[in-house]
């Protein structure tokens, strides 16, 4: 009875382990102290202090500052637009990050997109001149480094202009269309993780590429949501600073799942989320967890 004890328990320790194991033998998982820096949008969100950051979330510039001030990865908002391609934008809207858009991405098609200016306001808009950019242009820049960073890709899904039966469609499309494009750039999957809250959208990568590392976005609801993603096998949960707790990141790595936080760029916020030991952090403020971490923030050119 004892043998038979035993050899179930590995059987479940191998199970949990095996679930955030991507192809390649590389672990979503990490020790305590190894988490991947991650640049939060790039270089965070625009701020007057704390730094000083001009630069708007997932713009091109933004995403490469991020890895100029040593970061390992990269969050990356994402749409499509109205003719299938994915695009960088962090609003649902235009009206709230650029100078002349109204409406939203899937209104219109990458050529119109593309010209589109972002606006940050005074004194911001001294310091950047970005324009909206396709996935395609910055994964043609990052395929000039020797290998590619992790990409977090944090699908943008639920859009005002979209009916519900349209947002379905979209977010199949948008499935498809990264799926064809990442692995048109041969990307690895060990350097990938797909962020979303809808299972759906999940459930299409599974099926498109089954290697590809699934990240369930949790905003509410730990304990529920965590089951969730037990059940349909996902390999991460990414928590915010307010779920991003000791206790919780402890059930999701004995889950099996990796756990990824997100946001603050204070040092005292850093300090308390990257106590918690997530595997990954997308940080608002790269140079500062680095210091935390006591690692090098030696520039990297893109």
């Amino acid at each position: 009875m004892k043998k038979h004890y035993w050899f179930l328990l590995a059987l479940g320790l191998l199970a949990t382990t095996a679930r955030a194991q991507v192809p390649g033998g590389e672990s979503l998982r990490r020790a305590p102290g190894q988490m991947v820096v991650v640049g939060h949008a790039g270089s965070g969100f625009i701020t007057p202090l704390n730094p000083f950051n001009p630069l708007p979330p997932s713009s091109l510039r933004s995403e490469l500052k991020a890895l100029e001030n040593g970061a390992e990865g990269l969050e990356i908002d994402l749409q499509l637009s109205q003719d299938s391609v994915p695009v960088l934008y962090h609003d649902t809207t235009f009206d709230t990050m650029t100078k002349t858009g109204q409406g939203c991405t899937n209104e219109y098609p990458a050529a119109v997109l593309t010209r589109l200016r972002y606006r940050g306001g005074w004194p911001y808009d001294w310091f950047q001149h970005e324009r909206l950019v396709t996935l395609d242009t910055l994964l043609a820049r990052l395929a000039r480094r020797p290998q590619f960073p992790y990409l977090h890709l944090d699908l943008h899904e639920n859009l005002p202009c979209l009916t519900e039966a349209q947002a379905r469609r979209n977010s199949a499309a948008l499935a498809r269309q990264l799926v064809l494009l990442l692995q048109r750039y041969q990307v690895p999957a060990a350097r990938l993780l797909i962020v979303s809250e809808n299972l759906a959208t999940l459930q299409h990568f599974r099926h498109l590429w089954p290697a590809l590392p699934l990240g369930y976005e949790v905003t509410a609801h730990f304990g529920d949501n965590l089951r969730v993603a037990q059940a349909e096998n996902l390999e991460a949960v990414v928590l915010g600073k307010h779920l991003n707790t000791p206790e919780n990141v402890a059930q999701a790595h004995t889950a099996g799942l990796a756990v990824v936080a997100f946001g603050v760029r204070s040092r005292r916020g850093i300090t308390r989320m990257a106590a918690t030991h997530p595997d990954a952090y997308e940080v608002d403020n790269v140079a500062k967890l680095l210091k935390v971490l006591g690692r090098s923030s030696a520039a990297v050119k893109p």
